[in-house]
């Protein structure tokens, strides 16, 4: 058995980049950008007002003041003419400045009568303009890579950059094995469960970013098994679950070599998950996941979510871990890094960690109802409540 860094290393090896595509503005949110926007002209691209109000020249915005009134300036109208001592145009957010004004005064300061206008007794201290270029100028950049936020896909509107370069969405195929699954939705046998790793799985890989297609399950036949490899051909990533570790039934990585497999390693030291395998098929990357739900999607999210995000040009490697105080006791940890489902319970300064009693990797409801995953070194002593522990957390994995 390897360690669980040692895995990660060896999956990160085998992630190569998916390259890019265009795609249009309105499509661009939480893709991958791969390369940099720049701006053509400044943001905004003139002075504008902050306000409504009335533009005027600082110098005359004096308490009691009375000017008059010479034109208007809605947003996306210039007001032609300069404006002069004793004047002042009724301007609206976001129109130009009329030139030889260089203040707003808001419409609350100011009392109109007609075409002349008083200024109030208690001015607003602000000028109430957003200068040329307050926001981004020429040749500004939103780079790459980074994954686009709402935000981001705003900046690059303003930049009016109509489309976009993104990494490819990475193809991955997900391949369910076993002869006691079936679909949800059909009728179960006694002795056979409904198939849920792929679902999960899947809303996980399409949330970072990816592309999973559901193929149909392979039974513990040998035939079956290159029928569906067969049909995974294309996919960027090929992800088994279960029918990789040593039983009679557990032909997954036999039959992949006998497809060409080149395997990277087989087991690693880490609960759950130990039966992990991985390596190359043909064009693919494969990464064959253990058969138990939470042992699937534990490790999808330590070794898979990696892999996706470095085949999209992202910054991979470890998942962040955080610090919070232990909530119970524990006893020692044994030879595999553990990753236990924990509860967290924010308060005041650290949080509190707290694994649940059932820790076995069937269990998605103790998965579903965890925020955190409590991370055991291996070797680690045993551990009172209140002693100082890291944590993956959840919230953003199975939410």
């Amino acid at each position: 058995m390897i360690s669980v860094a040692e895995a990660l290393d060896k999956c990160l090896a085998l992630a190569t980049p998916v390259g890019t595509e265009t795609v249009p503005l309105t499509e661009a949110g939480g893709r991958v950008l791969a390369a940099p926007v720049t701006a053509y002209r400044d943001q905004p691209p003139f002075s504008a007002s902050a306000m409504d109000g009335y533009a005027v020249r600082d110098v005359e915005a004096i308490p009691g003041r009375r000017l008059k009134v010479v034109g208007e300036a809605p947003a996306g109208r210039h007001w032609p003419g300069t404006i002069g001592p004793g004047e002042a145009v009724r301007i609206f957010t976001g129109a130009p400045l009329p030139e030889g004004t260089d203040r707003v005064v808001i419409q609350e300061d100011v009392t109109r009568d007609g075409d002349r206008i008083t200024l109030g007794r208690n001015l607003d201290s602000g000028w109430n303009v957003r200068p040329s270029g307050a926001d981004f100028q020429a040749g500004a950049t939103l780079d790459a890579p980074r994954r686009l936020s709402p935000a981001d896909v705003a900046l690059a509107a303003a930049m009016n950059a109509p489309v976009l370069t993104v990494s490819r969405k990475p193809q991955v195929a997900l391949i369910a094995t076993g002869d006691e699954l079936v679909s949800p939705g059909e009728d179960p046998a006694p002795d056979q469960i409904i198939a849920s790793n792929t679902y999960g799985l899947k809303a996980r890989i399409d949330a970072v970013g990816g592309q999973a297609r559901l193929l149909p399950i392979a039974r513990d036949k040998r035939e079956s098994l290159e029928q569906v490899f067969d049909l995974a051909k294309g996919a960027d990533v090929i992800v088994t679950i279960g029918g990789a570790s040593v039983g009679d039934h557990d032909l997954v990585g036999e039959v992949a070599q006998g497809l060409g497999l080149e395997r990277a390693f087989y087991k690693i030291a880490m609960r759950p998950g130990k039966p992990l395998m991985a390596g190359r098929l043909g064009d693919a990357a494969l990464l064959g996941l253990p058969g138990n739900p939470v042992s699937a999607m534990v490790c999808a999210e330590l070794f898979l979510i990696p892999m996706l995000e470095a085949m999209m040009g992202l910054p991979s490697g470890p998942r962040p871990r955080l610090k919070a105080r232990l909530g119970t006791d524990l006893d020692a940890n044994g030879p595999r890094e553990h990753y236990m489902r924990a509860r967290l319970d924010l308060g005041d300064g650290l949080p509190t960690l707290t694994p649940y009693g059932r820790q076995d990797s069937s269990l998605l409801t103790v998965l579903s109802d965890a925020s955190a995953l409590l991370v055991r070194p291996v070797d680690d002593p045993r551990r009172r409540a209140g002693d100082m522990v890291e944590y993956v957390p959840l919230a953003a994995m199975f939410s």
